[in-house]
């Protein structure tokens, strides 16, 4: 099984709906592919039992990340870009009740949530710990199976590799590592990410591109705006309260406003003092990811409970340093994308397989040189900027309470944005010649921890706070 290595800035960035894009997007994904490899061996309508194999990560965490509910969703043909996000407890009792499964919504079986989808808490596949095998047994009395991998950040293969990928394409500047990245950025004379555009052009056409980045940049803002309006307690029985909607009153005063923005003028005018621009981060990041815990529409960047990182710190550039701007935000955007692709690479950004160092680390990291450049860093900087956030990110273990996206996993995009907002002024005040660790240096170091690092700080909820907060939460 080979991972594509032509990663596009929509393979990083990918509209979707919370809290985890490994273990709510992927499984989501995985199980709209399984109804499509029945569809192409002809045998949807022969489908009589559906089973589910939930294995390692997915099994211990699924149920607080939401893998049972994006499996349903998956199986009923429903689309996480598109699905309206208020429907999904309406239609998930009613399976639950009906204990019925409208296969693709035309192929109607009997399904039982608690006896057809099994957590296999015990079990692995050496592959990787996220690992979901989907059973059909057809009215012939023969079977059909296949295994599915969430890889991280919504990314999925299948176990014999029969997903169909998008084809190769002869991109200009082939990237694998940091280097390389520089390499072509000294040829050319080009920034990092025109770099990046000039690859995406092997795929579609500027117009094309330029609308595609310009609408993940809206689904981003129009949940950070609703997280910021949105009060209440998150799901999932931890009982942990919204608080972005009354930081974000807090902060803006009597200011009046009815859009985005709107908004953006009226943070403006809050002041420019130290502790209100980091009130204001930690707002924007907060909001994402409380959205994100509720189901709520997102953007992976690269990842589901790293999604609040790339908004905040684009926010700040955004209202702070005057980057509203089309060109401004694509140029984020793209350089952004470019280091999340090299991290995905060179090491992960599973959580499964890295620890929070793979998510939150690697989203401090895209931010970070994504910032440089916009603020008119040099290519080196970027880079140096990308390794200044990561290097202060290793270890960090991922240890969910209760297998939810909530603590201390909200709190940590606060940080992630800080960081690599840190990351960009320390580069931008460096000179790169003489940096002592290199963007590659990192990615490597980065990998090794995650090897060593015990699967118990790997979002199983095994270690860490997870079992030192006690706390009882409902069945899902």
């Amino acid at each position: 099984m080979q991972q594509r290595e032509q990663i596009s800035v929509f393979d990083i960035f990918k509209i979707g709906i919370g809290p985890s894009s490994s273990h709510t997007l992927g499984p989501w994904r995985a199980a709209q592919q399984f109804v499509q490899f029945l569809q192409r061996r002809e045998a949807l309508q022969l489908v009589v039992q559906v089973k589910v194999l939930l294995y390692g990560s997915l099994a211990k965490t699924g149920k607080g990340h939401g893998t049972n509910i994006a499996i349903l969703l998956g199986l009923s043909g429903d689309d996480p870009v598109t699905f309206d996000v208020d429907r999904i407890d309406s239609k998930i009792k009613n399976i639950s009740v009906s204990h019925k499964l409208q296969v693709n919504g035309e192929h109607e079986i009997d399904f039982n949530p608690a006896d057809d989808m099994l957590f296999l808490f015990t079990e692995s596949l050496p592959y990787h710990p996220n690992a979901v095998t989907f059973q059909a047994f057809l009215d012939n009395g023969k079977a059909i199976s296949a295994t599915y991998y969430s890889i991280g950040g919504g990314f999925v293969v299948q176990d014999d590799d029969e997903t169909v990928h998008l084809p190769e394409v002869d991109l200009p500047f082939p990237i694998e590592t940091a280097n390389d990245l520089l390499h072509w950025c000294r040829k050319t004379g080009l920034k990092i990410s025109e770099v990046v555009i000039e690859n995406e052009l092997a795929w579609r056409s500027e117009e094309e591109t330029h609308q595609g980045m310009l609408n993940i940049f809206n689904v981003m803002t129009e949940c950070m705006y609703r997280g910021c309006h949105t009060t209440g307690v998150l799901p999932g029985g931890l009982n942990v309260a919204r608080r972005a909607s009354a930081l974000n009153k807090k902060l803006i005063g009597n200011l009046t406003y009815t859009s985005y923005p709107e908004w953006v003028e009226a943070i403006r005018q809050t002041g420019q003092s130290f502790k209100n621009i980091l009130d204001w981060v930690s707002c924007f990041a907060l909001a994402v990811n409380e959205e994100n815990a509720s189901f709520g529409r997102v953007v992976t960047a690269p990842t589901n409970g790293a999604a609040g990182v790339i908004p905040a710190v684009l926010q700040y550039f955004i209202v702070f340093c005057d980057g509203y701007n089309e060109q401004r935000i694509m140029q984020f955007m793209a350089t952004a994308s470019e280091i999340g692709s090299i991290f995905k690479k060179g090491a992960t950004i599973s959580a499964a397989m890295g620890g929070c160092q793979a998510e939150i680390g690697v989203s401090s990291a895209m931010a970070a040189a994504a910032l440089t450049e916009c603020l008119g860093g040099s290519q080196r900087q970027a880079l140096m900027a990308a390794e200044i956030a990561m290097e202060h990110h290793l270890g960090m273990t991922c240890d969910p309470i209760g297998g939810l996206v909530q603590v201390p996993c909200i709190e940590r995009n606060t940080m992630g944005a800080i960081k690599a907002i840190t990351a960009s002024q320390l580069a931008l005040q460096s000179n790169p010649d003489k940096a002592k660790v290199s963007l590659d240096n990192v990615v490597k170091t980065m990998w090794q921890t995650a090897l060593d690092m015990n699967s118990k700080y790997k979002e199983t909820s095994d270690g860490g706070l997870a079992i030192n907060i006690p706390i009882s939460l409902p069945e899902c």
